[in-house]
């Protein structure tokens, strides 16, 4: 009888103190929030900003100073290769071209006068040489008659070399009066107009208000531009896809790929230090109007893996062993209400995850938060899940 009171007190006991023994536990336990590893596509990137263009565009501008005369497309305009664009005045060009012309046939006219100046010495030389053969002639005046000669070729060579420049004047008077009459040398669209009639168009000077025409572009080569910083494009290769946002379109992400890197650096203007200029293709979008000139953002995707094992990156936890110059990364785990490290090998990650190579299983419960717990948090403490 004895023997079965104590049992019962012994049963008794624990039923009560049990439960007591798990809200003491509990009480004491650091709440933490988990996650298990799941698998996904991990793509690392690099970040730019840049704007829209035009990849196949022209800048006209003058080649002669003058006054324009007429402007025969307007801003939006789709033009045709060859086509007339802008007429600047050119009754001083016409006036040269003539002036050059009439030098030309001056000089034509010194070459035939000469020609014939040069026929008769010949016909005289001829007959002073007979004389000359006969000993009718003295040496030193059939000597100088021949030098007469020579220098009388001399001069007809020199008047044809004088007819040739003058034939190049002309030939440049020609080509200034040409350039007067702008045309289009590709097809596209007219994407700015900066000049007026009435106006004088310099000769293809920068930064002089006149020195810009207009800007013709092929509205089907709209492309990104961004510039990439020094430090990451060792990381960026020509054929890596690329996610591309306007700032006037944000829910409007456009599919791209990296078309060219420049092979240099140099200082954008507004930013410090050095970047790359990198062009990207992009795809065209139903609905919304990329115009040249927009602010955009950049994503280009590096690295690329298959489904993999990965785990969200505030659950790692980085320590440096300077001693032996290795940087360990681990994570902690809830197993039996206690919280295990676990060192972990890790692979390439993005903003949100990163890759688990080795050191866990699939069904892991894997600490996650709270920040603050997680960061003070050791191996073998009494956890509870929320």
């Amino acid at each position: 009888m004895m023997k079965k009171a104590v049992i019962l007190l012994l049963l008794l006991s624990l039923v009560i103190g049990i439960p007591v023994l798990l809200k003491y536990r509990n009480a004491n336990s650091k709440e933490v929030e988990v996650t298990t590893p799941s698998e996904r596509v991990i793509r690392t990137s690099v970040l730019a900003s840049g704007r829209l263009a035009h990849d196949d565009q022209v800048r006209l501008s003058s080649e002669v100073i003058a006054k324009v005369k007429q402007v025969l497309v307007k801003e939006g305009d789709f033009v045709s290769k060859g086509q007339l664009l802008l007429i600047l005045d050119d009754e001083t060009f016409k006036a040269n071209v003539e002036q050059s012309k009439a030098a030309v046939r001056m000089k034509q006219i010194a070459i035939d006068r000469q020609l014939v100046q040069l026929s008769n010495l010949e016909n005289q030389w001829q007959r002073k040489k007979k004389l000359h053969q006969q000993k009718l002639l003295d040496d030193d005046a059939f000597d100088a008659f021949s030098s007469q000669l020579e220098l009388a070729k001399i001069d007809v060579e020199s008047a044809k070399e004088s007819l040739l420049q003058a034939k190049a004047q002309l030939a440049q008077a020609v080509d200034r009066l040409n350039k007067t009459r702008v045309v289009s040398p590709i097809d596209g669209k007219v994407t700015s107009l900066d000049i007026k009639e009435g106006e004088t168009a310099i000769a293809s000077t920068t930064n002089i208000a006149g020195s810009a025409l207009m800007t013709i572009a092929n509205p089907e080569s709209t492309i990104t531009e961004v510039f990439v910083d020094e430090a990451d494009i060792a990381d960026i290769r020509i054929g890596q896809p690329a996610k591309v946002v306007a700032i006037a379109y944000p829910d409007h992400p456009i599919e791209g790929v990296v078309k060219s890197i420049a092979s240099s650096a140099k200082t954008a203007s507004g930013r410090q230090g050095l970047s790359f200029l990198v062009k990207l293709d992009i795809n065209k979008q139903q609905g919304i109007s990329l115009k040249p000139g927009m602010s955009c953002r950049a994503e280009i995707f590096t690295q690329s893996t298959d489904p993999v094992q990965s785990i969200p990156l505030q659950a790692i936890i980085t320590e440096e062993k300077r001693s032996e110059n290795l940087v360990e990364r681990h994570v902690f785990v809830v197993e039996n209400g206690f919280s295990i490290k676990k060192p972990i090998v890790t692979g390439i990650s993005d903003d949100s995850f990163q890759q688990v190579i080795d050191g866990l299983t699939l069904n892991a419960q894997v600490i996650i938060g709270p920040d603050r717990t997680l960061r003070h948090l050791t191996d073998g403490e009494s956890v509870v899940v929320k």
